[in-house]
Parts: structure tokens; C-alpha cells; sequence
């Protein structure tokens, strides 16, 4: 049917043109020949990211140094001294790749422990004194809770990467699978077995992708927070990396005071969100169970107002403050001892954040309510 219909087309079309008279031939103008574009001018100097001289591209530039040089009058020592080792350290590394690593997936839990640890590894990227060559931010987190939260943080968190020039990859939020993986740990502690899991499952996702997009090495911002124990978070790194070959877990102490003092200078310079508690529901509920018996207003998901405290990052003397060691130290030091008391019981966890609930009301009315809002 369809040669038919050709055929007869082709007939038509022939009969057409007999009948049609011939048309006049058209002189073939000469033409001057047509000047190449003038290419439009390079944007400014600053506009311009530097090249990366081992991949001939990059994102923005980052000093490490920066923001270092002028510290208020009455900061502490600590920070002083950081401040200090960073500004004598000029662009020399802490942090050196593992050997032979040229790309690393770097898992992000949030913006705010992202951004000493990107710059670092960022600058790491652009020396002589290492094959590094790309860093891209993974965002894979099905244990925030809720949903809103996840949004939030998971934004932020681009958006610094977007601003950085750095990869991003958003990856999927299935919580149902982060659930039915804690199932039976819903009581344990912070710093317990179901952080161990939590961390587990996170790093294992991020590997796979590791192995199946090329990269050499893997890390994760989880081990750059205080109110994380760096040895459990790299445990999970290092299981999660020896699944597969030519995988590397490129472990560090990130938990400086330099590494500290920088995070939040960035995470001020940048005002990201202040968010106050740890991210699964687990540590929603316990954190909201330990200001009810205390006093203290609940934590606020979003908006422009904190439960506690100020709801973006301004002061990096303040925020640092909020996770000194001591704060730390003595916030997991009671959690302990609570879930050792109670374990799963209700009512006994209850009984317990009583025998603490005179310590902290007198904090409060003193006018301490550092490191419960800061994580």
C-alpha cells in the first residue's frame, strides 16, 4: 500500500512539473567574503576561576587562610592560637590525599560541616604535591526527619557547592529503608549502636557510587563535628571502602581547633542554617524530651526563628563555643548515663532527665544554654 501511494505521488508530481514552464535561470551574485566574528571580550579578573592546573578547569578559589586575620578583643585562647597556625601555615596542606587518589566523593551530612573540609580539600585539589583532582559532594540522608528539615538542609548544602563550583549529587531520601534498618535501636544513645548503623548505611551508599562512577576515594563531613565520634564515623568509612577495589577512605583529624575555628567562620560568612539537633527523629524526640523537663522551648523546624538560640550561623566565636570540647564531653557523658539507667523503659528515661532537670534550670537562670542548639 505505501509503494502504491508513492508511486502515484511520484506520477502527480511529474505531471505537475510538465505543465509548469521552466523558470528563468538566476545569475549567481558574487559575494564579498564574510570577516570571522570578533569573539566577545573576556569577563573581568575576578569573575574568573582559576584554573585547576591538573584537570585545566575548577571552581572558585578558596584560601584557608581567610577570615583569620581579625578576631574579636575578647576571644579565647583557643581560638587565637587556631587562628594563628593558620595564617603561619600560608597555602601548605594538613590534610594530603591518600596516594594515587585523583577524585573523591566526599559525603555531606550539611552545609555548615561541609565548608572547612570542602575549602580543605579544595586546596588539595590545586597543589602540585598530590594527583587530586575533582572533589564532589555527596548528599545522601534518609535519616533527617522530618521531611521538612531534610529539604532545608539538603538546599543549603547545594547551594554552597552551586557558589563553590563544586559537583554536587543529590541522592535518593528513602527513609522507609533508614527505618526498617534502625528497627530495634529506637532507644539507643547518641554515639551508640544505631549511630554505628546509621553511619554504616550512609557510607555503604556512598561507596557504591564511588565504585560505580569512577572515583578513587570516598570520606564523609560527619567526621569533621564534634558531637560525632570521629572513630566511629571513620569505622563505617573504612568498612564501607574495602568492599570494593580501588576504593580509598581517606580519613584525617578534622576535629582541629583550626578545622573548627574555620567551619564556622565560613558557615557565618555564608549564614547557614542553625540546626538543633543531630537529624533522625531519635534525636528529635530526646532533644525535645530534655528542654520540656528543663524549661527550655522546643526545637523549631525551619522558619526564621530558632527554638533556642539564633536560627543562622553570625558569631563564629558564639557558634564554636557551642561545640567546645567541655560542652560535648558533658552532654554525652549524662546521655550515657541516662540510657544506661533507663535503656528502653518510658517512664525510667523519664525519672532520669528529672535527677538532671535542677542542674540545668540553674545553668539556664545563669544564663548558660551553650551547646544545645548547635549541632
Amino acid at each position: 500500500r505505501n509503494t502504491r501511494t508513492q508511486i502515484k505521488y511520484t506520477k502527480t508530481h511529474t505531471k505537475h512539473l510538465r505543465m509548469s514552464p521552466p523558470p528563468a535561470p538566476i545569475p549567481t551574485p558574487t559575494l564579498a567574503p564574510t570577516p570571522p566574528p570578533t569573539p566577545p571580550p573576556p569577563p573581568p579578573q575576578s569573575q574568573q576561576p582559576p584554573p585547576n592546573p591538573k584537570t585545566g578547569g575548577g571552581g572558585v578559589a578558596l584560601s584557608y587562610s581567610e577570615g583569620t586575620k581579625s578576631l574579636p578583643s575578647d576571644a579565647p585562647e583557643w581560638a587565637v592560637a587556631a587562628s594563628q597556625r593558620i595564617q603561619s601555615r600560608g597555602n601548605r596542606l594538613v590534610a594530603t590525599p591518600p596516594e594515587g587518589v585523583e577524585r573523591v566523593l566526599l559525603h555531606s551530612c550539611c552545609a555548615p560541616c561541609s565548608g572547612a573540609m570542602v575549602e580543605e580539600m579544595m586546596c588539595a585539589s590545586r597543589s602540585e604535591d598530590n594527583m587530586l583532582g575533582e572533589v564532589v559532594v555527596f548528599f545522601y540522608n534518609p535519616n533527617i526527619h522530618p521531611k521538612k528539615e531534610y529539604e532545608i538542609r539538603k538546599n543549603e548544602n547545594k547551594r554552597f557547592c552551586e557558589e563553590k563550583g563544586i559537583g554536587f549529587v543529590d541522592c535518593d531520601y528513602d527513609s522507609d529503608n533508614w527505618y526498617a534498618r534502625m528497627k530495634g535501636l529506637e532507644y539507643d544513645p547518641e554515639r551508640g549502636h544505631r549511630c554505628t548503623e546509621c553511619f554504616d548505611m550512609r557510607m555503604e551508599r556512598t561507596a557504591l557510587y564511588a565504585h560505580e562512577h569512577g572515583f578513587d576515594a570516598i570520606s564523609t563531613t560527619n567526621a569533621t563535628s564534634r558531637w560525632k565520634d570521629a572513630k566511629q564515623v571513620d569505622g563505617s568509612g573504612h568498612k564501607a571502602a574495602a568492599r570494593y577495589d580501588g576504593i580509598q577512605y581517606w580519613t584525617n583529624d578534622w576535629q582541629t581547633d583550626e578545622m573548627t575555628l574555620r567551619k564556622y567562620q565560613i558557615s557565618a560568612e555564608e549564614r547557614f542554617y542553625k540546626q538543633e539537633y543531630c537529624g533522625c527523629s531519635y534525636s528529635l524526640r530526646d532533644s525535645n524530651d530534655w528542654r520540656r523537663a528543663n524549661g527550655i522551648p522546643r526545637i523549631a523546624i525551619g522558619g526564621d526563628a530558632a527554638g533556642l538560640g539564633d536560627r543562622y550561623f553570625s558569631d563564629p566565636m558564639v557558634d564554636a563555643q557551642e561545640e567546645s570540647q567541655d560542652v560535648v564531653d558533658e552532654f554525652f557523658s549524662q546521655a550515657k548515663a541516662m540510657s544506661d539507667a533507663a535503656g528502653k523503659d518510658v517512664k525510667e528515661r523519664k525519672r532520669q532527665l528529672k535527677i538532671y532537670e535542677g542542674r540545668r534550670k540553674t545553668q539556664k537562670a545563669d544564663g548558660d544554654t551553650q551547646g544545645l542548639n548547635n549541632w
